[in-house]
């Protein structure tokens, strides 16, 4: 039987909202071990993200705790998680536009600005691509570009655990496949990540363990692809959240085919023509 993990990073029944008498989370319990990559998924409105928010300290929490290593952080605000070793990246406005990736990570350790050179080594060695595009202003980054370097100023702290709010999200395929081989390059690393993802299939592929929030609460937990595979998973959750990133897809797609429709049209009509004046 493995040896039990260390604990980093834990939620016991934690029940948090944003406003006065309204719950979003409701005896929420998440735990993740030193080193592991934990999944959070479920449907729209389960919590996920306000589960990231109130352990970051952005949400009021009105019941349960949250403690890291041991240490009870519950309700401290952000400047003290990241001085602790708490590090968060939001699903947007998550760089500075206006500043180059270099300034991005200096930002990042407002902190502790004396060991830029060598959290820049660590970063640079994570990501060989930043270290030739220092310079380059974030505004001008792809979406897949710029999780990469979010993900890269909130490593700068040295955080025994990275929160993650849908990096996915809004990216093509592509950048999507990218963003999660830059999540487990981040876990290889030594990082422990707590990542929230609409992509749940995706996510629980490359996830230790995951859990399924539904209404403010933990209601399965298990491996990433016991998950996966499990029948009760698959008919309440995932099928529900494939049948919506499919309709997604299907919504943005229209206004491509009807842009594609009046060009067809009009090819079509050529050959009449000419054929007419024949």
């Amino acid at each position: 039987m493995a040896a039990e993990l260390e604990t980093v990073l834990k939620t016991t029944d934690l029940v948090a909202g944003y406003l006065p008498g309204v719950n979003i989370l409701n005896g929420c319990s998440v735990t993740v071990g030193k080193g592991e990559l934990v999944g959070i998924i479920g449907p729209n409105g389960a919590g996920k993200s306000t589960l990231l928010k109130a352990i970051f300290g952005q949400v009021n929490i009105r019941g349960g705790s949250v403690t890291l290593a041991g240490q009870d952080i519950t309700g401290l605000k952000a400047d003290k998680l990241v001085s602790r070793g708490v590090g968060m990246v939001p699903q947007t406005n998550n760089v500075f536009p206006s500043l180059t990736i270099a300034e991005n990570l200096q930002m990042g350790l407002y902190q502790k600005p004396k060991i830029y050179n060598e959290r820049l080594e660590f970063i640079t060695a994570l990501f060989p691509e930043l270290s030739k595009r220092l310079a380059t202003r974030a505004g001008s980054l792809s979406g897949g570009e710029r999780q990469m370097v979010a993900m890269s100023r909130a490593l700068m702290m040295d955080p025994s655990v990275l929160l993650l709010d849908e990096p996915s999200a809004g990216l093509s395929p592509v950048r999507q496949d990218e963003t999660f081989i830059n999540v487990s390059q981040i876990n290889r690393a030594g990082v422990s990540v707590l990542l929230v993802e609409q992509n749940a299939r995706r996510a629980l592929q490359i996830c230790d363990r995951g859990y399924v929030l539904d209404q403010g609460r933990d209601a399965y937990s298990g491996p990433g692809r016991e998950l996966m595979n499990d029948p009760k998973v698959i008919e309440l959750y995932l099928g529900t959240l494939a049948a919506d990133q499919e309709k997604a897809k299907a919504s943005a797609a229209k206004p491509a085919a009807a842009a594609k429709k009046p060009a067809a049209a009009a090819k079509a009509a050529k050959p009449a023509e000419s054929s007419t004046e024949g």
